[in-house]
């Protein structure tokens, strides 16, 4: 393989590769690092360089699918023995993993060598990638615009080449948003069905959900093949697959029923390039033999904002309060940026009775879901409101946290309401503007039917592939 064509490949790709002898995963690591060294001053991708561990991992790796593979985790639940999580917080220092967690462990059990940590906001709260510990990481369609969040720094590191997947997770979009920007798949897995262990079982009430971003569908259904999967003491799981989800991308989609919408659920417009993504998909998918209806569920989105603000700032107070506990700093505005001290202070004042009430809502919103799925196999709309922001537009620095998050109101208007509901939804890479900015296109499925959206999403990689399409950052 000549390393000009490096970026050119998935993850399967290369593993493909060093399965055939035509490459080592040394040379592929080297390969990731001279690509790290080469991007990382324009996109801040990468926070923590782990290149002798990577080193020693190609040595021998595992043999699964993604056996030598580069990789990267998060710096946020991206735990490994020896390694701070900072989760993008001055607060977190000085607090390395006492351990691989679960799903580092199934990682390197795939194959793959971990070369570093990725870019994130204060604690994943924004579906932006700016800190006041690592500044911005830089979208490599444009570096002058934001990489979505939480998963960032992850996202732009996958998008310009470096690595052909990377870890990613998702509490209210934040594995669909940076897909979204920097044209990406993102794929959210059902609620539990992959570990939060051995520490966790469960993380804001179901809200969070582990996987990665890639620029392949078959990237994503492999990957979630060797993760997926309960623990012993794990509180609940995810329903059980039909069948292995790589298997699920190799089968027809079937005629389907999706449902798509132009507006929000408060019946406001999106971007006109977001409405023109949904609508050329939507022509698109009548085309490939569904049928297609514009409707949308019947949610209570003014119940939805506030049981999900309610479950976000209690969890962040908790932990803060049990970092705190670790390390012996007390919480404050000289160790958290002013939006974090804000909805920590607010998250503070979060009765137990709020909390199990906003949990309510959660369930409430998941029954209304399944009615409306018993009727159509997926729900379509843009990822996020509008292209990728501009970096700096929103401001980390605010301690309203109302007036801080006003423009994300507008900006991320859809990806919550699956981590509230626990079903999985996948964004695709399936519009650019005039400007060269991605655009995703969001599929919303049943509860525990990740195979459905693959086979959908396999169908459109086909019909409407985005490979060929390079940003300005690249190989």
């Amino acid at each position: 393989m000549a390393f000009n064509e490096y970026a050119d490949y998935d993850g399967l790709g290369l593993a493909q590769l060093v399965a055939k002898g035509e490459v080592s995963a040394s040379e592929l690591t080297e390969e990731a690092i001279s690509r790290i060294e080469k991007h990382n001053p324009t996109l801040n991708a990468v926070v923590t360089k782990l290149y002798d561990m990577g080193r020693e991992a190609a040595k021998a790796p595992a043999k699964g699918p993604f056996s030598g593979v580069p990789f990267l985790l998060k710096d946020i639940l991206g735990d490994v023995a020896g390694v701070e999580t900072r989760s993008g917080s001055r607060l977190m220092q000085s607090l390395p993993a006492p351990a691989d967690n679960t799903l580092t462990q199934r990682f390197k059990a795939a194959g793959v060598s971990i070369l570093g940590k990725t870019n994130v906001p204060e604690f994943g709260l924004l579906p932006i990638t700016e800190s006041a510990l690592y500044g911005p990481a830089r979208n490599p369609w444009n570096p002058d615009h934001s990489t979505g969040g939480s998963s960032g720094g992850s996202a732009a590191a996958v998008a310009a080449g470096i690595v052909p997947m990377a870890h990613a997770n998702d509490g209210g979009g934040s594995i669909r948003i940076p897909a979204s920007c920097c044209g990406l798949v993102g794929l959210k897995p059902t609620r539990a069905r992959n570990p939060l262990g051995p520490m966790l079982g469960d993380i804001m009430s179901g809200l969070i959900s582990e996987h990665i971003v890639s620029r392949s569908v078959r990237d994503s259904a492999a990957m979630l093949d060797c993760t997926s999967g309960p623990e012993p003491g794990d509180p609940y799981m995810a329903p059980v697959p039909e069948r292995p989800f790589l298997e699920e991308v190799k089968q027809p989609a079937g005629k389907l029923r999706i449902a798509f919408s132009t507006k929000d659920l408060g019946g406001n417009s999106v971007h006109p390039e977001c409405v023109k993504a949904v609508q050329e998909t939507a022509k698109l998918l009548e085309e490939l033999g569904h049928e297609v209806v514009e409707t949308a569920p019947n949610l209570n989105m003014e119940m939805m904002s506030g049981a999900f603000m309610a479950v976000w700032a209690a969890g962040l107070a908790m932990q803060i309060d049990a970092t705190a506990q670790f390390t012996g700093k007390v919480p404050s505005e000289d160790n958290l940026e002013g939006l974090t001290w804000g909805l920590y202070k607010a998250g503070q004042s979060i009765t137990a009775s709020q909390y199990l009430m906003a949990v309510s809502a959660f369930q409430m919103l998941g029954r209304e879901m399944a009615r409306f799925h018993a009727t159509y196999d997926a729900w379509m709309t843009t990822t996020l409101g509008a292209p990728p922001l501009p970096l700096g537009s929103i401001d980390i620095h605010e301690t309203d946290p109302e007036k801080a998050f006003e423009p994300v109101q507008t900006y991320v208007p859809f990806t919550a309401i699956e981590n509230a509901t626990g079903q999985p939804a996948i964004s695709l890479p399936l519009h650019w503007t005039p400007e060269g900015l991605p655009v995703g296109l969001m599929f919303a499925g049943r509860f525990g039917e990740e195979g459905l959206l693959l086979r959908l999403a396999a169908q459109l990689e086909t019909a409407r592939p985005w490979k060929e399409r390079k940003p300005q950052v690249w190989n």
